[in-house]
């Protein structure tokens, strides 16, 4: 009988289990699969959903980072495209071809782009402007076409070390390169805030726990766990309808 009772007690906590894993699994990755209705719907018609855009160079609040292209922010940091997988930073879609969308410096640092980067750069700021102690990157990616050419300003070829950049400052163009021109991603530009290992250098960027959560920074709920469906625009901007 006692074993009876304990494999009921046994089964009940491992039902429980999966239904409290099944419905934050549902959480997120139903948050993302709205998203993508949701931007699916702006990108078919940009004017008609313009309130859920966010503009370039515009500084939300007191927040330190510049907005650094136009566009929709259709995916946040944190969205689950599948278990396991967690988003790195944020996408934000200009709903135009390869190369029209400029992209800007959202915060003042050192510039780097090695040698085989072709649509990526990343921007060292030696002291994070909310947290003075560490240091941060600001890694762009997606700046380059379909075929690899590159959409990167020409001020910053490859191989370019440590230059200064103000904010503000042109860097490229919104891209669709996925490193396979039979399979482009959908022109955008994809930002993360990467952190620094012990000597300084800039950590992988394609592991979650490298990157931080950018809401802050931004002044906008870009924080999937906390965002579960609306389009991060700051205060007072319009996000219904037809903008």
């Amino acid at each position: 009988m006692a074993r009876s009772g304990a494999l009921r007690l046994l089964l009940s906590l491992l039902f429980i289990f999966l239904l409290v894993g099944g419905y934050f699994a549902y959480q997120r990755l139903g948050a993302s699969v709205e998203r993508t209705v949701r931007l699916g719907a702006w990108l078919r018609n940009p004017q008609q959903y313009s309130g859920w855009s966010v503009h370039a160079l515009e500084r939300c609040g007191e927040a330190p980072f510049l907005i650094p292209t136009d566009g929709y922010v259709g995916y946040l940091w944190g969205d689950a495209f599948r278990l396991g997988r967690k988003h790195q930073g944020i996408d934000i879609f200009g709903g135009t071809e390869a190369g029209r969308v400029p992209v800007y410096v959202a915060h003042a640092g050192y510039l780097t782009r090695l040698w085989d980067w072709k649509s990526s750069v990343i921007i060292r700021i030696p002291h994070d402007p909310l947290y003075p102690e560490r240091q941060i990157w600001m890694y762009y990616t997606h700046m380059a076409d379909a075929e690899g050419n590159s959409l990167i300003d020409p001020e910053f070829p490859p191989g370019t070390r440590e230059e200064f950049v103000e904010a503000g400052i042109l860097l490229g163009y919104q891209g669709d390169y996925s490193g396979d021109p039979l399979h482009p991603v959908g022109v955008h530009l994809h930002f993360s805030i990467v952190l620094s290992d012990e000597q300084g250098y800039f950590l992988n960027e394609l592991q979650f726990e490298n990157t931080a959560d950018p809401s802050l920074y931004f002044g906008l709920s870009l924080n999937a766990q906390q965002n579960l469906a609306g389009a991060p625009v700051c205060d007072g901007e319009r996000q219904d309808e037809g903008g």
